[in-house]
């Protein structure tokens, strides 16, 4: 079964976007952190498909990236509502959420990446549908703006399965922890 990975970038109290739904500030004052290493160029090369919603697929193609697909050569998905045509390179979909991972759990291929936004990747956690929780921690307080984590039912408990550090960003990567007795025997050894 293929892993599904949450991986994207978080202020450092807990914000997706700031109070204008802008991303500005994970380029940090005046642009210093552009071009800084980061896991992504190896994150990306174990992901052959993309899962997003509306709201992030909007900023990408709108704002961030007009005219070109950056996220070409994968399989992308866009979660919505709307009524859109699908593409060569996107296929937007109605499908739940939850429903759409599963199918795409037993297909063949490499990682599935949710690379946003906040209310999708809150329906998989709640199905227990992320394998990786994957967050590039930007040392910016925002105060406002669009959380990624509101309430989660039932409760989750995570693993701390690695930390890296890049320049004044750290990677926190957290894999779902097993209960019951998977969990006992885990601590056993």
């Amino acid at each position: 079964m293929r892993e599904t990975v949450l991986y994207l970038a978080v202020s450092l109290d807990g914000y997706l976007a700031d109070r204008m739904g802008g991303v500005g500030w994970l380029s940090g004052p005046g642009g210093a952190w552009e071009g800084v290493e980061s896991s992504y160029p190896a994150f990306l090369q174990g992901v052959d498909t993309v899962v997003m919603g509306w709201n992030t697929y909007r900023q990408i193609a709108w704002e961030l990236s007009p005219g070109e697909w950056v996220y070409r050569g994968l399989a992308s998905y866009v979660v919505t509502h709307r009524t859109r045509p699908s593409t060569d390179e996107i296929t937007f979909t109605r499908e739940a959420p939850a429903a759409l991972i599963r199918r795409l759990r037993e297909q063949e291929g490499r990682r599935i990446w949710i690379c946003g936004g906040a209310d999708l990747a809150g329906q998989l956690l709640a199905e227990d549908l992320i394998d990786r929780l994957h967050l590039t921690v930007v040392p910016a307080l925002l105060g406002g703006g669009k959380r990624l984590f509101g309430p989660l039912h039932p409760m989750r408990y995570l693993r701390l399965a690695d930390t890296r550090r890049y320049g004044e960003m750290v990677d926190l990567v957290y894999t779902r922890r097993e209960t019951g007795a998977e969990e006992r025997s885990a601590s056993d050894d």
